[in-house]
């Protein structure tokens, strides 16, 4: 299979200060994350060929679309970019159907119909396509969006806050959407987005992003277990992030169990049948640390491990303690006083102890209950 990744370097002082490098691979999601004026949408600006910062180099598999070194800069047009804007850009006096069939183009005209049809039946708006964009709920028009956007046949699918219209039952449906496209593509996609919803319970790779500056890139798993990024902490706090699989559904109990690389795991039942993937978000906050194990004790959760890391910031009291549980890093906030009481430093072995309601639990649209 040819390689479809996407590699991205991006560097200037000004006016929008970028100091970054990524890359995302065919099948991923890589979701950009910061706060507002960080530099976010100037980045899917640059791989789209939108925005030429001072220094770049974007690729796409075999393909170079920007080099600042050798002067190359393929227009955007040329690209094989599906670009979702934030505010949509819909054509008001064209059709859903209209609008998806302006990006056939490359397309001959007797196929172009049929295939925005098509696409329009991906995103479940197969019934909609005689409808104009102000008779479209704002879910509709980020489908109708999204169609389009796929109609380019694209090699790179960028969506810029394309949850942020939308209420939060709508979020979940999209968001179910998104990921099954990913799934059946196999392009990279880029989201930015300010919300950490979106983050967990799309991405597989993260982009921190602070003032234009990379300030964590790699895998949500790895991003999420490490103990030192401060302004996560400050901005959603510390938690970490893992996919895990439905084993057995306890009805009597009220609970499920989950399988992870780390071992099993007990959680409030949400009506998921047995061999479903979850994403699993435990806040750091919600977890207790032991030397020995415990008994007697109302929790479900008692999990053995090895403290990797110990972590101090003189801005924020809590220490921050960093579990490995056989692959899968927890990360536990805890009081200086008990790091020193209980001697808590690396290679050191105990258990971690998890309220099985402070596990939260992240499904597709369809399956989520909350």
């Amino acid at each position: 299979m040819a390689d479809r990744s996407l590699s991205v370097v991006l560097r200037q002082d000004g006016p929008i200060p970028l100091d970054l490098e990524f890359s995302c691979g065919s099948g991923d999601i890589l979701a950009i994350f910061g706060p507002s004026g960080s530099g976010k949408t100037t980045i899917l600006r640059s791989i789209a060929g939108l925005y030429r910062p001072a220094h770049m180099s974007i690729r796409s598999g075999e393909h170079t679309w920007s080099d600042t070194v050798t002067g190359q800069h393929v227009p955007p047009h040329l690209r094989g970019v599906g670009y979702v804007f934030q505010e949509y850009a819909l054509f008001p006096h064209l059709t859903a159907l209209g609008n998806v069939m302006t990006a056939l183009g490359h397309r001959p005209g007797a196929e172009r119909r049929q295939r925005a049809e098509d696409l329009l039946r991906l995103v479940h708006l197969d019934g909609h396509s005689a409808r104009k964009p102000r008779a479209l709920s704002g879910g509709e028009r980020q489908r109708v969006a999204l169609a389009r956007a796929l109609a380019r046949e694209p090699a790179v699918l960028l969506l810029d806050e394309p949850f942020a219209a939308v209420d939060r039952s709508v979020r979940r449906r999209l968001q179910t959407e998104v990921d099954d496209i990913r799934r059946n593509l196999g392009i990279p996609l880029v989201m930015v987005t300010h919300d950490f919803e979106d983050v967990v319970r799309l991405a597989t790779h993260v982009l921190l992003l602070e003032r234009g500056r990379a300030v964590a890139s790699g895998p949500i798993a790895t991003v999420m277990s490490r103990p030192d990024l401060a302004w996560l902490r400050e901005a959603v706090g510390l938690g970490t992030v893992f996919d895990a699989v439905v084993t057995t559904v306890h009805q009597d109990r009220g609970l499920v169990e989950l399988s992870f690389a780390g071992g099993r795991l007990l959680a409030p039942a949400r009506h998921i049948a047995a061999d479903t993937p979850v994403r699993v978000r435990i806040p750091a906050r919600e977890i207790v640390l032991a030397t020995q194990e415990p008994a007697g004790l109302s929790l479900h959760n008692v999990l053995p491990g090895v403290v990797a890391a110990v972590h101090f910031d003189p801005a924020f009291e809590p220490m921050v303690v960093q579990v490995d549980l056989g692959g899968t890093m927890l990360l536990a906030e805890v009081t200086r006083d008990a790091v020193e009481r209980l001697r808590i430093g690396a290679g050191q072995r105990l258990h971690a102890l998890i309220k099985s309601v402070s596990i939260e639990l992240l499904t597709s649209a369809s399956d989520d209950t909350r």
